[in-house]
């Protein structure tokens, strides 16, 4: 019982990492990395196939074996995440609202830069 509610969990946590992926807003890595952390005790399976996946399971490796990510990475997180940003800023009409997503893209952006850079 326990092993399918892991492997659930993990499945819903796949579907809204590739969620992450489109909206700005949403974090995908995170979503993705506790997806392999539920699968990893229920299904090495599925964890097998999560952690080789051609679109994102070289990002889980290099952030979980080397606490990182490529230049490129971080080029694309950050790019994406302030055109995002952005976007909703001039659209919405909320002070409040605009000044946190400021300081989330700003806090985000702080862990992407800070992180170690792996070159390849």
């Amino acid at each position: 019982m326990v092993r399918w509610l892991f492997i659930g969990l993990g499945s819903l946590l796949v579907g809204v990492g590739v969620l992450g992926i489109f909206l700005p807003l949403l974090p995908s890595t995170v979503f993705f990395l506790m997806a392999a952390a539920c699968y990893g005790k229920s299904s090495p399976s599925a964890y097998h196939w999560l952690t080789t996946n051609r679109w994102f399971g070289s990002h889980l490796r290099d952030y979980k074996e080397e606490r990182g990510a490529t230049v490129g990475a971080k080029v694309m997180s950050i790019g994406s995440l302030w055109l995002g940003i952005g976007v909703t800023e001039v659209l919405i009409d909320n002070t409040w609202l605009r000044l946190t997503l400021l300081a989330v893209a700003l806090g985000v952006s702080a862990h992407l830069v800070l992180l170690k850079t792996i070159r390849r």
